[in-house]
């Protein structure tokens, strides 16, 4: 009998000892909890990452992709419970895939701070876009600057300025981004975007000014954002074309990028009457609903 009582000691012992080894585990361990709304599928070449700030220093708190319906590839990632518990702070950041820095890419798109064991994610955060757009305002007039003054394809071209005074002036109103960050302009025509260049300043040429394909043969057009769609259509299309009926947008995207369609964050639209004037403003409409939101929890 006493053989049998020292055996179950033994085995209670042994028991005992595992629990407490995954207690231990479990008390080094935590989970970070996300919920974010709004974000696309960013292709083969890049990913999103999280990263809370711990102390003043970035901690990466894993990658995920997103599909073409939202859904994230991971939400939920396994933690030190002592960094999580002192974390101040979570960013997310877009990365490339492959070759990647392990520190953090300028590319900052939302971040929030944790009230107890959770916060809200926003592009308003200070260390991430810094602006939540509210004020912005774009108007845009239709013309082609650029065709040695032919009046036969004014509804061809749209440029971000304001002529209403009588002498051109910016049309957008638009925060400064930050660095990894540019805007870009686009025209959607016959279902199609087609970029009018990226840029930063509002009342300068944007960044494909001198070497657009598209514009006509006479000069680059105002120191402006803006394209003429003359020659050289994209395959589908035909310039010149009629932007009537189709949409203006602007967008703002990450730099480097590495797509020829519009990012996500499309903070200004306007549909193109049907019967547009030329030479004259359309103010765009906010569409501040485009901007991804979230939240995360710990």
């Amino acid at each position: 009998m006493k053989k049998y009582f020292l055996g179950f000691l033994g085995a209670s012992f042994l028991l005992f000892s595992c629990n407490n080894d995954d207690d231990e585990v479990s008390n080094l361990n935590s989970s970070l909890n996300l919920d974010i709304s709004g974000l696309e599928d960013l292709g083969s070449d890049y990913v999103y990452e999280g990263w809370i700030i711990v102390n003043g220093n970035p901690v990466s708190t894993g990658r995920f992709s997103v599909n073409s319906t939202g859904q994230l590839s991971k939400n939920s990632f396994l933690l030190t419970k002592s960094q999580l518990d002192a974390a101040s702070t979570f960013v997310l950041t877009i990365e490339p895939s492959v070759g990647d820095d392990p520190a953090p890419s300028e590319v900052h798109i939302l971040a929030g701070d944790f009230s107890g064991n959770s916060g809200t994610m926003t592009v308003s955060h200070a260390a991430a876009f810094g602006s939540d757009f509210s004020s912005i305002i774009g108007k845009y007039i239709l013309a082609t600057p650029t065709d040695g003054g032919s009046m036969d394809n004014e509804e061809s071209g749209v440029w971000f300025l304001d002529n209403s005074s009588g002498s051109p002036v910016a049309g957008l109103e638009l925060p400064t981004l930050p660095n990894g960050w540019k805007y870009e302009g686009w025209a959607v025509i016959n279902g199609m975007p087609v970029s009018t260049g990226a840029f930063t300043n509002v009342d300068m040429a944007d960044d494909n000014a001198s070497t657009s394909p598209f514009k006509g043969n006479s000069g680059n057009g105002p120191a402006f954002p803006g394209e003429d769609f003359l020659q050289n259509a994209p395959t589908g299309l035909t310039f010149p074309t009629d932007l009537s009926g189709g949409k203006i947008v602007i967008s703002i995207e990450p730099s480097p990028d590495n797509s020829s369609m519009p990012f996500l964050l499309k903070p200004l639209v306007h549909d193109v009457p049907v019967v547009a004037t030329t030479h004259t403003p359309y103010t765009m409409m906010q569409n501040l609903g485009s901007l991804p939101t979230g939240s995360f929890t710990r």
